[in-house]
């Protein structure tokens, strides 16, 4: 199993569509990150767990799930990088391989030290636009290729259908 655990403030500050959003409405910035990240997971299978600072947002650790993407706000006075470094220690076993997608170089060298790989921002950001490319290509093919009724149908008898639709005689 692999599982990717995203850095989350760390990767709104490093893609350009994210930290201009994140200008305005940090909490908008947010959800498109847990968005672009439920694209991942159901495109690539991978477990993904977005881990949020409570220093920037106050208050108790909260977990929650949004589009089977899991979400974590840390506890107060515990920084993302702790507790990433505590899931990858958690999470890591035999059968399954830990990503821990960060700029942060420090954060890096600890999470090599968990046997976790790594993946920066920038690489993330290549995988999530390849994925969004490929799930166009995908709905653009069925799209093409999808028949226009169930049943085949010559243009002469799918024009006399329209007109009857229209209550046209």
């Amino acid at each position: 199993m692999d599982i990717l655990i995203v850095d989350g403030y760390n990767i709104i500050g490093a893609w350009p569509e994210l930290k201009a959003l994140r200008d305005k409405d940090l909490a908008a910035a947010r959800d498109l990150l847990i968005e672009k990240m439920a694209e991942l997971q159901a495109y690539s299978g991978y477990r993904v767990i977005v881990v949020f600072d409570a220093y920037i947002v106050q208050g108790t650790e909260k977990k929650l799930k949004s589009h089977k993407v899991e979400v974590i706000f840390t506890k107060e006075n515990e920084t993302a990088d702790e507790r990433i470094e505590k899931l990858a220690i958690q999470l890591s076993n035999r059968k399954t391989q830990i990503h821990v997608a960060t700029s942060d170089y420090t954060e890096q060298w600890a999470i090599f030290g968990q046997g976790a790989l790594r993946i920066s921002a920038r690489e993330l950001l290549t995988e999530v636009q390849q994925i969004e490319k490929r799930i166009e290509k995908n709905v653009k093919n069925i799209q093409e290729n999808k028949p226009a009724s169930k049943i085949p149908i010559s243009n002469e008898v799918a024009e006399i259908f329209e007109k009857w639709r229209r209550g046209e005689k």
